[in-house]
């Protein structure tokens, strides 16, 4: 049964925060408008730890993106497994435009799994989610967990910030309502930054997320923060990145 969504908008960063065509006319972006990368971060969630690797690189869509958080160290005898998410996406009228979008989370307790296509064309969602087939439709602006955070961060460097954002969520579309959290200066693994913050919402959610974004790095997450509630249940820091352009490594 096909499903209308009605409501435009975003999504949260994928899962644990983790948290993009072969589309007609699409362009193909350039490197200069996203820096194709790898980053890694610490991640912490509760008492527990983990890793999160993302990596971008060009594609013949445009990009594509891929994060993977697993847990380490003492944190593999509570949770086994990963969430590995992948989506391919280009750049059309200034906005992400995702193709495709791939996602096992083998780590949470919902245990979900997404396989599918953006059909622009005849404005539907194909493919399969946790085993079905999946047929909804789909709106203009929809993006997905991963292609969420290079939406953001073009508009950051854009000046364009929007206040909602819609996003495919697995099995559902979220509105998110995202707002500017301030700048101040932050020290990670990979470093000291000046930072802008995102916060962002989705309607009728307990959990806020916060994103502390580096203008250096072409506004790339450097912290990640979520809250339940007002109390922190997930930050995430840089520890190292890599762009992958670069002629020369660029490690920090």
């Amino acid at each position: 049964m096909r499903r209308r969504f009605t409501d435009g908008v975003l999504t949260d960063v994928p899962k644990l925060l983790l948290t993009a065509i072969v589309l007609l006319g699409c362009a193909v972006a350039s490197a200069a408008d996203l820096t194709p990368h790898e980053a890694k971060y610490r991640v912490k969630i509760s008492i527990l730890g983990g890793d999160l690797n993302t990596r971008l690189v060009a594609s013949d869509s445009g990009y594509a993106a891929n994060h993977v958080i697993r847990p380490t160290g003492l944190s593999k005898l509570a949770a086994s497994g990963k969430i590995d998410e992948t989506s391919e996406f280009g750049i059309s009228n200034d906005r992400v435009v995702p193709v495709d979008y791939r996602s096992v989370d083998e780590l949470t307790r919902d245990k979900t799994s997404a396989d599918v296509v953006f059909d622009w064309e005849n404005e539907r969602l194909d493919g399969s989610i946790n085993g079905q087939p999946a047929d909804f439709d789909i709106e203009d602006g929809m993006l997905d967990r991963v292609s969420i955070q290079y939406q953001l961060m073009r508009d950051l460097k854009r000046g364009e910030l929007r206040e909602q954002y819609l996003l495919f969520d697995i099995d559902e579309v979220k509105v998110l309502n995202v707002s500017n959290a301030g700048e101040r200066e932050v020290k990670t693994p990979a470093g000291r930054f000046n930072v802008v913050g995102i916060r962002h919402q989705a309607e009728g959610s307990s959990r806020t997320t916060t994103l502390w974004c580096a203008e250096e790095l072409d506004f790339l997450p450097v912290i990640i923060e979520q809250h339940r509630k007002g109390k922190l249940r997930l930050r995430a820091k840089l520890e190292n990145y890599t762009a992958l352009n670069a002629r020369t490594d660029q490690s920090r």
